[in-house]
C-alpha cells in the first residue's frame, strides 16, 4: 500500500468525506472544501480523492453516465444509485460473501471481492412523479369542464 507525505488539505478531503453519507460528486466536495481552504483548486481535489482511492482510505463509485461518486465508508457494502436524480444511497444488507464463492467457476480468475450497484428510482423522486402525474390529471379534469 501507497504511503503518502502528510497533507492538510487531503486530510480535509478525507475527513469532510467522512462525516457525510451522502456519497458527494468531487465537484461536491469541491465547494464544501473551499470553505476552509479558500485557494484549493478543482485538480488538487481530485488528485487527492484519487490518491485516497489508491490506497484504499475511500471508495470511488462509478454509477453509469454520470460523475463519479466518492464513499468514506470502506467496510462491505451495497448501494441504490437513483436512475432519476442520481443520488447514490447506502443499503442496510449484509455482506453476501458467499456471492463469490457461487461465482467463481465462471470467473476467469480468482475472487477475491464484489461491488453491487442497484438502481431504480428512490422514494423522493417517486413521490415527486407521482405529484406531477396528479397535476396534470387535475388540469385536463379542470380544462375538460372548462369546455
Amino acid at each position: 500500500m501507497k504511503t503518502l507525505k502528510y497533507s492538510r488539505q487531503r486530510e480535509s478531503i478525507k475527513a469532510n468525506l467522512m462525516s457525510r453519507h451522502d456519497h458527494p460528486t468531487a465537484d461536491a466536495l469541491y465547494a464544501s472544501i473551499r470553505e476552509e481552504f479558500p485557494n484549493i483548486s478543482l485538480g488538487t481535489v481530485y488528485r487527492n480523492l484519487n490518491l485516497l482511492v489508491e490506497t484504499g482510505e475511500i471508495l470511488k463509485l462509478t454509477c453509469g453516465n454520470g460523475p463519479d461518486h466518492y464513499d468514506g465508508n470502506v467496510a462491505p457494502h451495497y448501494h441504490f444509485v437513483c436512475r432519476d436524480c442520481g443520488q447514490v444511497y447506502d443499503m442496510e444488507l449484509d455482506e453476501m460473501a458467499d456471492l463469490n464463492t457461487s461465482v467463481q467457476a465462471a470467473a476467469p480468475g480468482k475472487i477475491d471481492s464484489h461491488s453491487i450497484l442497484f438502481y431504480g428510482r428512490c422514494y423522493s423522486c417517486t413521490e415527486k412523479k407521482r405529484q406531477r402525474i396528479l397535476l396534470r390529471k387535475a388540469a385536463k379534469s379542470s380544462k375538460k369542464r372548462n369546455l
